[in-house]
């Protein structure tokens, strides 16, 4: 059985293990009625719209 030949650092499997946790930018749609980037199944913050109809009043 294979054993290793020196102790692996705390940096080193730490590191490793970080690798896991990072994080990715949200993904983003278009809103079909102002063409501005929005979160996916989200009501638009620019405009209200959601779903093809006026969700909440923004003024």
């Amino acid at each position: 059985m294979a054993v290793p030949k020196k102790k692996t650092s705390k940096a080193k499997s730490r590191s490793r293990r970080a690798s896991n946790w990072t994080l990715s930018a949200p993904p983003r749609s278009m809103c079909p009625q102002c063409r501005r980037a929005k979160l996916p199944h989200v009501v638009c913050p620019n405009c209200g719209w959601y779903g093809g109809r006026q969700a909440i009043d923004v003024s």
